[in-house]
C-alpha cells in the first residue's frame, strides 16, 4: 500500500540572488517520500515566491490527495492524471509527487530513471548562474565559479552594460544569458541581443514579458541569438505556439509537474523544431538529480541549483570541472538519503 509523506524545508542560498523580479536569499521547498511495500521513493517541490505557491498551498494540495486509492506503482500515468486533475497549477507540488513515483519505480526495477525513459546515461555540461549585483560581487562570483565552462548570467536591471563589463574583465567563456522579462522594448531588446552577440553569448532566456507576444513573435524573427521561453512556456499545452515566439524552451520539472511531462515537452520541442534546456530553480540535489536524467534531450543544461545552498539534505551526481557525472543508482541517483535526519 501506498504511504506519503512530507516536509516543508527552507533551502539558504550561499549568496543573495538578485533577477530583473525581485531578490531573495533562501527558498522555500517541500520534500516528500512515497513509500511502497519495501521500497521509497523521494521528490521535491521548490517554491520560488514569483510562481505563487507556497508551503501553505502545497501542505492544502498534499492533504486533498488520497494516496492510499492507488494499488500499482506503474499505473503511473492514471496516478499522475488523477493527481493533476485535483485542481489546477499546484506545479511545483505534483512535480514533487512526479518525481518521488519515478524514483520509486526506478528502485523497484533496479534502473536509473534515463534507462526507464530509453535515454542514455549522459556527463552533463552545466552552466552555473550568477545574479544581477554590484561589479564587485558580480566580479567575486566569476571568480568563485572559474571551474564552470559556462556562465548564466542574469540581466534586465539597468545595470546590463556594467554587469557584462564586469564578467568580461576577468573570464571570456561563452555565456548564457536571462533577461527575465526584464526587457520591455522591443528594439532596445534586439540592440542588447546584437551587442551580446558579440560578447561571445549562446542564447538569450525569456527577454520580454511573456504576454508581450507581438513584440516576442517580431523580435525571435530578429534575434542573431536563439530566444529560449522560459516564464512563457511551462507545460506541454504552452508548446503548440511557441515556435512563433521562440527558437527554444527552458523545461523545468517545476513548470512541467514533473518528470512525465518534462519528457513529453522535449519530445515534443524537437518535433515541432524548437531547441530545449533543461532549467531548474533553487533546488535540493533530489530535484536536481531526477532533472539529469533527461540529459539527453537537452542542447543546454543548466541546473546548477543545488550548488548554491548551504543546507542541501541530499547527495546524487558528482560535478567536476563544471560537469554532472551521472552516477547508475537505481531511480533518480540520490545516494543513501536519510529521510529522518532532515
Amino acid at each position: 500500500m501506498f504511504t506519503l509523506s512530507f516536509k516543508p524545508y527552507i533551502l539558504i542560498k550561499k549568496h543573495r540572488f538578485r533577477i530583473a523580479g525581485g531578490v531573495r536569499s533562501s527558498t522555500p521547498v517541500v520534500l516528500i517520500k512515497i513509500d511502497f511495500d519495501a521500497y521509497s521513493g523521494y521528490g521535491e517541490a521548490s517554491m520560488p515566491p514569483v510562481y505563487g505557491e507556497s508551503v501553505i498551498s502545497a501542505t492544502k494540495f498534499l492533504n486533498r490527495i488520497d494516496i492510499s486509492q492507488f494499488k500499482d506503482p506503474f499505473d503511473l500515468e492514471h496516478i499522475l492524471q488523477t493527481i493533476d486533475e485535483i485542481a489546477p497549477g499546484n506545479t511545483a507540488i505534483k512535480a514533487a509527487i512526479d518525481i518521488a513515483l519515478h524514483d520509486l519505480i526506478g528502485k523497484m526495477i533496479q534502473l536509473p530513471i534515463h534507462s526507464y525513459f530509453g535515454l542514455p546515461a549522459k556527463d552533463l555540461l552545466t552552466s552555473k548562474t550568477i545574479g544581477i549585483d554590484t561589479p564587485d560581487i558580480i566580479f567575486k562570483r566569476v571568480k568563485e565559479a572559474e571551474s564552470f565552462q559556462i556562465l548564466k548570467i542574469k540581466l534586465g536591471a539597468d545595470n546590463d552594460e556594467d554587469i557584462i563589463s564586469t564578467v568580461r574583465s576577468t573570464t571570456q567563456k561563452p555565456l548564457f544569458i536571462d533577461a527575465n522579462q526584464g526587457w520591455t522594448d522591443k528594439y532596445l531588446a534586439l540592440d542588447k541581443i546584437q551587442w551580446l552577440k558579440n560578447e561571445n553569448v549562446q542564447l538569450i532566456e525569456q527577454p520580454m514579458p511573456k504576454a508581450a507576444y507581438k513584440d516576442m513573435e517580431w523580435l525571435a524573427a530578429h534575434s542573431p541569438l536563439p530566444i529560449i521561453g522560459d516564464e512563457g512556456l511551462q507545460r506541454l499545452s504552452d508548446l503548440k505556439s511557441a515556435s512563433n515566439y521562440y527558437h527554444g524552451v527552458n523545461i523545468k520539472l517545476m513548470k512541467a509537474t514533473g518528470l512525465r511531462e518534462a519528457y513529453h515537452m522535449a519530445v515534443m520541442a524537437k518535433t515541432i523544431g524548437l531547441k530545449v534546456m533543461l532549467g531548474c530553480m533553487s533546488e535540493t540535489s533530489c530535484a536536481i538529480a531526477a532533472a539529469c536524467q533527461l540529459g539527453d534531450l537537452a542542447e543546454w543544461i543548466d541546473l546548477d541549483g543545488n550548488l548554491g545552498v548551504t543546507n542541501d539534505p541530499y547527495q546524487a551526481h558528482k560535478v567536476e570541472n563544471g560537469t554532472i557525472q551521472l552516477n547508475n543508482e537505481p531511480g533518480i541517483g540520490l545516494i543513501k538519503p536519510n529521510w529522518s535526519s532532515i
